[in-house]
C-alpha cells in the first residue's frame, strides 16, 4: 500500500533501477535482485489506480511503503511517467461532470 499525502493506493514495484548510497547519492549497484534493511534505492513503482503526485513541491513528493498494516520503507518521489489523458478508468462523477459542460 503506497501512503502519499492523504491517498492510500495500492501499488507494485515495476523494478530495481540501482542501489545507491544514501548519503552521497552515488551508485552502487545496477538492477539488484533485493535491497536489505538500510538499503537506498531508485525503484519504478506502477499504482493500480489513477494518482495525483507532486515531485516538485517537497512535501507532496513524501510516500511511505505499508505491508500488513507495518511500514517497511519511506522515500522521496524523483520523477513521475504520466500516461496519456483517458489512458485510466473514467468514473461515473467524471462522467457526469463531463456531460455537465
Amino acid at each position: 500500500m503506497l501512503d502519499c499525502h492523504t491517498a492510500h493506493i495500492a501499488c507494485k514495484f515495476a523494478e530495481l533501477k540501482e542501489i545507491i548510497d544514501h548519503h552521497s547519492g552515488k551508485k552502487l549497484e545496477d538492477g539488484p535482485k533485493v535491497l536489505k534493511f538500510g538499503d537506498a534505492a531508485i525503484i519504478d513503482m506502477v499504482p493500480s489506480k489513477p494518482m495525483c503526485i507532486e515531485c516538485f513541491y517537497l512535501p507532496l513528493g513524501h510516500f511511505a511503503i505499508d505491508d500488513m498494516k507495518q511500514t517497511v520503507a519511506v522515500g522521496i518521489m524523483k520523477a513521475v511517467d504520466k500516461k496519456a489523458a483517458g489512458a485510466g478508468k473514467v468514473t461515473k462523477s467524471a462522467q457526469e461532470a463531463q456531460k455537465a459542460k
